[in-house]
């Protein structure tokens, strides 16, 4: 291939033919539009937004629908011409590349990437497949594109060139990276001391940094904690499937930054990373105050032991964590008691994610029972209503719950109120399980209490009509909460108050107010018992009416009965 510069493709970008230096109807097309500047066939939707996409590969299977915006690379394909049209373009947002041609000297791929360096339009690449040296060409060609929001460079094994690279790209300053993807890189601690730098860089702007997969144990996880220092709006941390079996001080460290900076974490992912119960121990303080979603499936080392240190963690009052997930753990019936402690108090923790869906459950009754408890204690009103009312989901599939494991149905029930009625889940489950409410306790307070219970009642009214499982397509799952009548929640109410205020002592009554106010109470009740004397009487009537009706009904057609009966029998005479 001969060596040609800028100022050759721009003096022969007018007249070249594309049939010349493409190998496809498809290919010549695509150097049209990018010729033309005319995008609108490369369109499609990413998130919210409509941008223009163009795939570079030599592999031909995508998804449906893409064949438009696929350059497929074969013999033929100029790939000079086509980084130059990329570099022209001012409307192209989006670029993947899935491998180039491997060429002697590599002279098609460094022609492709020359060109690439010019654009000032694309905000987002991903990279896939790229050896050692290729990525230290294209790398430094990306470190032009000063409209660079989003890196994701996966599957491409960077050896030291390439981190060196990566490093220098983003310690360029050129581009502001908001979202860097470097999955199954094969970086290591070595390779993360390279890009520290460069991600101090970019800190500011970074809101998303994933490294799963690299290799990285603890003097990688310190070096980069020391990079984090500068990314203070971070929000998703991934790390996954390395090994920090031995990273007890890269996790103190970590969990160190995440409390002196104040970070506001969306998610953080230690999903199957070796962490055993010191690890845990030095991280759950850091990650359970300053994380939404917390990721540590898969983590098999961890003990009921470890999980003590999270469930300290889970009852600080400064837990922000509302998604936590486990699975792959195999948790116990220990476990699962030393998990639910950290439920009581905890009014932020939604998900409690202790198996994913092709994992077995080491959970037996005796084990999910300190989740009811925690759920819904019943031992008295008071601690009813101290109850969790904030968990959701114990488990990815909870649905079919009654099919998988041994759990009492009122688990169950009481997780799906949580979900679906949070704002009337503590008054329900006192009502469901305190059919008569002891005013007794109340009495200290005298009167002064008596308009908050008669405002409670009516603010948990609501409670008699509420169903769960409204939006489950299995019609058989919806029942109510409370299967109790409007007549039968009235006479509650009517019996609760009347003792309280029987029970309220004679010298609390002194002034003529508080006597009024009695006298007003004992009237209202009077008058609905006296409405509910009424009704039933209204009721009474009504029925025997109806009998009476159904009587007269009868005898009339046992008349009609003998009438046709003398009829047939004349007939047959």
């Amino acid at each position: 291939m001969e060596s040609r510069d800028y100022y050759y493709y721009e003096a022969n970008a007018a007249d070249i033919s594309l049939e010349t230096i493409t190998s496809s109807e498809y290919n010549r097309q695509i150097l049209q539009q990018l010729r033309d500047d005319d995008l609108s066939l490369m369109s499609c939707r990413i998130g919210n937004k409509i941008v223009n996409r163009i795939t570079v590969s030599t592999v031909g299977r995508l998804y449906f629908g893409e064949r438009r915006r696929l350059f497929l690379i074969k013999e033929g394909d100029d790939l000079g011409w086509l980084g130059y049209f990329i570099g022209k373009s001012v409307k192209l947002h989006c670029l993947n590349i899935r491998e180039l041609p491997a060429d002697e000297g590599g002279q098609r791929m460094h022609a492709f990437v020359d060109g690439l360096a010019r654009n000032q339009s694309i905000q987002r690449v991903e990279v896939n497949y790229f050896g050692d040296y290729g990525s230290t060409a294209l790398l430094r060609a990306l470190g032009n594109l000063s409209q660079l929001e989003e890196l994701s460079y996966n599957g491409n094994y960077l050896g030291p060139n390439g981190c060196f690279a990566l490093g220098t790209l983003l310690e360029s300053g050129v581009c502001k990276l908001k979202e860097l993807y470097l999955y199954r890189n094969n970086i290591g601690d070595d390779g993360v001391a390279s890009l520290a730098s460069g991600l101090r860089s970019i800190g500011p702007s970074l809101n998303t940094l994933r490294l799963s997969n690299n290799s990285i144990g603890n003097e990688g996880l310190l070096a980069l904690v020391t990079a984090l220092e500068s990314c203070t709006s971070l929000e998703d941390l991934d790390l996954s499937e390395n090994n920090f079996s031995l990273a007890t001080a890269g996790l103190r460290s970590l969990s160190h930054w995440l409390q002196s900076n104040q970070m506001d974490l969306k998610h953080l992912d230690f999903e199957s990373c070796r962490i055993n119960d010191e690890g845990l121990q030095a991280l759950s303080g850091g990650a359970a105050k300053h994380c939404k979603d917390l990721q540590l499936a898969g983590n098999d080392s961890i003990t009921p032991l470890g999980l003590r240190y999270l469930s300290t963690s889970l009852q600080s009052n400064s837990c922000r964590l509302e998604n936590l997930y486990l699975g792959w753990m195999n948790i116990g019936d220990d476990g699962a008691e030393v998990l639910a402690r950290g439920l009581i108090g905890n009014k932020v923790l939604q998900c409690l994610h202790l198996r994913d869906d092709d994992d077995d459950f080491a959970i037996t009754r005796a084990g999910w029972s300190a989740f009811y408890a925690v759920l819904c204690d019943t031992s008295s009103v008071n601690n009813t209503y101290l109850s969790n009312h904030t968990v959701q989901e114990l488990w990815s599939d909870y649905h079919h719950a009654d099919e998988d494991f041994d759990i009492d149905e009122e688990i169950v029930r009481y997780l799906q109120l949580n979900k679906d009625h949070p704002q009337y889940a503590a008054r329900c489950k006192i009502l469901m399980n305190h059919t008569h409410l002891d005013m007794v306790p109340f009495l200290r307070w005298g009167l002064k209490c008596l308009p908050l219970a008669v405002g409670w009642f009516e603010s948990a009214k609501p409670c008699t009509t509420l169903s769960i499982y409204e939006d489950d397509p299995d019609l058989s799952r919806r029942s109510q909460v409370l299967d109790e009548s409007e007549e039968v929640y009235q006479s509650r109410i009517l019996t609760a108050l009347y003792e309280f205020v029987r029970g309220v002592p004679r010298k609390v009554l002194e002034r003529r107010d508080e006597l009024s106010l009695v006298a007003a109470y004992d009237d209202k009740i009077a008058m609905v018992e006296e409405e509910n004397k009424r009704l039933r009487k209204d009721n009474k009537r009504l029925l025997e009416n109806v009998e009476e009706r159904d009587e007269k009904i009868a005898q009339k057609n046992k008349r009609l009965c003998s009438i046709l009966e003398s009829v047939r029998k004349g007939l047959d005479d």
